[in-house]
C-alpha cells in the first residue's frame, strides 16, 4: 500500500479530538512511507493531515477543483497538486492515485466522496480497502443507518461488511494491510 486517499472536512469541527486524530493519522502515514492523497486544501482537517504528513517528511498529493482553489485555499507546499475541473474529476483522480481510502469526519462533500468509493466497491469498479475512522463516535449514527439498511433489506450484509470501521488509526491501517478483496 503506497498511497491512501483521505476524505475529510475543510473545517476542524467542534471537538479538538477531530484535529488530533487527523494529525495522528498524518504522522502514521509519514512514518509508514504511505503517500497522502487528499482534497488539496490547506484548511480544516484536510490542512491538518497534509501539514502533518509534510512536516514528518512524508509526501502529500492534493486534488482540487479549480472552483475551490481559492475557496478551500489550495495548499501551496504539497508534493503534487492536481487542479481539475469538477468534483467528479477530483474523485476519479483520487481513486486512480490511491490504493485505499480513509474517511475522517467531515460534511456533505466528505460523505459524497465516501459513498462514491463505497458504491464503486459494491459494483466491482475497485477492490481496494476503504474505511471510516470513527473519531469521537462521529459516524456512529451513519453506522447505525447501515445496520438499519441491512435489516430493511436495502443493503446486503456482505456489502455492509465491506466498510472497515475503527476508532484508532493504527488498527484501521493494520486491517487495510491484511485486506483481502472479495471474490464475488
Amino acid at each position: 500500500m503506497k498511497r491512501i486517499a483521505v476524505f475529510c472536512g475543510s473545517s476542524v469541527g467542534a471537538s479538538e479530538t477531530y484535529k488530533e486524530d487527523a494529525v495522528r493519522l498524518g504522522k502514521i502515514l509519514a512514518k509508514e512511507g504511505i503517500t497522502l492523497v487528499y482534497g488539496g486544501s490547506s484548511v480544516g482537517l484536510m490542512g491538518a493531515v497534509a501539514d502533518t504528513v509534510l512536516s514528518e517528511g512524508g509526501e502529500a498529493i492534493g486534488v482540487i477543483p479549480r472552483k475551490l482553489v481559492e475557496r478551500e485555499i489550495a495548499h501551496a507546499s504539497l508534493t503534487e497538486l492536481h487542479v481539475v475541473e469538477s468534483m467528479h474529476e477530483r474523485k476519479a483522480k483520487m481513486a486512480e492515485l490511491s490504493d485505499a481510502f480513509i474517511t475522517l469526519p467531515g460534511g456533505a462533500g466528505t460523505l459524497e466522496e465516501f459513498f462514491e468509493v463505497y458504491t464503486w466497491a459494491q459494483i466491482g469498479i475497485h477492490q481496494k480497502p476503504f474505511g471510516i475512522l470513527n473519531t469521537n463516535q462521529y459516524y456512529t449514527p451513519l453506522i447505525s443507518l447501515f445496520d438499519h439498511m441491512v435489516n430493511e433489506k436495502f443493503l446486503r450484509k456482505e456489502n455492509r461488511d465491506m466498510v472497515i470501521i475503527e476508532e484508532d488509526s493504527e488498527t484501521l491501517l493494520t486491517k487495510f494491510k491484511t485486506f483481502i478483496a472479495s471474490q464475488s
